[in-house]
């Protein structure tokens, strides 16, 4: 047993925290700007370029590999898959399917129209749209690269099921009505699902990869900047006193501040792991990635043209609600997770 936790903290520190590129990066910064990492500047370069580029390899990895499994569950099939279960199976297969689809909820809410225009059911359509863009392989691997394993696998049960009680709640509150007209009457082509080969899979991932880090270079950058600037820059005491764990309102806080930014787990990590090395916690860290993952204002702004208000709105409060209550749970037992 020893020897199997003594690997996984070895593979952890080595393929997921990349401590070796920390070193690297702290020689480069020593002896190519001859400063320490443990001054403001030093510390500041150091922090950027070791972000960006461990951020970059681990996504360029992770999208590559679940694209891979992705291209077995290409709309077509998923729709199929989902079409065949009822009630709160189908509520938790959507929400697993959520986690091998696209990484941003404005990705996501395509995708969620399709299968409303297919007739699947409403919860099951809002558990697959709550945990697409929140909960996925990737945001697993990142956060244990960030945070650690337990905080990582706590994160996405967590996340699963608050995609599987929100899509639940609107499932028996019977809001098919408050669905814009234009998507039910959207013509639902069912075309045959062609199987790809081997290489056209990995074509198909390779192409993945560069669409999206295309999307999200620039959040990453202005997120790991962000972050470089909370944690050399700010003092603690600074972010203690306004989101720290003597504000009773700091999850609170996080959440309302997430909805308007418009970013996704890979930018929104670097800021999570400055506000934490600050003593913030950990329950509020959380509570700002989930809100700013499922509740971005761009994806909402979309997603207003699919619904009427009235679901958007018991859409957003059940959420809010959920963000909220997740983030007080973890903040009251950060010990089991330290």
């Amino acid at each position: 047993m020893n020897i199997l936790t003594m690997l996984f903290g070895w593979l952890n520190d080595q393929l997921l925290k990349m401590k070796w590129l920390s070193e690297l990066i702290r020689l480069f910064v020593e002896k190519v700007f001859g400063l320490s990492i443990n001054d403001r500047i030093g510390g500041s370069i150091h922090f950027f370029i070791y972000d960006t580029i461990k951020i970059f390899i681990l996504l360029s990895v992770l999208i590559f590999i679940i694209s891979y499994i992705q291209s077995y569950f290409p709309p077509e099939r998923t729709k199929k898959i989902l079409g065949r279960i009822k009630g709160i199976k189908g509520n938790i297969l959507g929400a697993l399917l959520g986690t091998i689809t696209p990484f941003c909820s404005c990705s996501s809410i395509p995708i969620f129209i399709g299968f409303t225009s297919a007739g699947l059911p409403l919860g099951v359509t809002f558990s697959f749209l709550i945990s697409s863009p929140m909960v996925d392989l990737a945001s697993l691997m990142l956060l244990m690269s960030f945070f650690g394993a337990k905080i990582a696998i706590a994160y996405v049960i967590v996340g699963l099921i608050l995609a599987v009680v929100g899509g639940t709640l609107i499932e028996k509150l019977g809001l098919e009505k408050y669905v814009e007209g234009y998507v039910r009457e959207i013509e639902n082509i069912d075309t045959d699902f062609i199987e790809m080969s081997r290489d056209e899979r990995i074509s198909y991932s390779k192409e993945q990869v560069k669409d999206i880090i295309h999307k999200v270079w620039l959040y990453v950058l202005i997120g790991v900047g962000v972050g470089s600037a909370i944690h050399n820059w700010i003092p603690q005491s600074v972010i203690e006193n306004v989101i720290g764990e003597n504000n009773p309102f700091a999850v609170l806080m996080a959440t309302v501040v997430g909805i308007p930014m418009y970013a996704d787990i890979f930018g929104t990590l670097p800021i999570a792991e400055a506000l934490a090395t600050k003593g913030v916690g950990i329950g509020t860290v959380l509570s700002l990635i989930m809100a700013v993952t499922a509740l971005s204002l761009p994806s909402m702004i979309m997603l207003s043209k699919v619904v009427k208000t009235k679901l958007l709105a018991i859409f957003v409060s059940i959420i809010s609600v959920g963000i909220i209550i997740i983030g007080y749970l973890f903040n009251a037992f950060s010990y089991i997770f330290i």
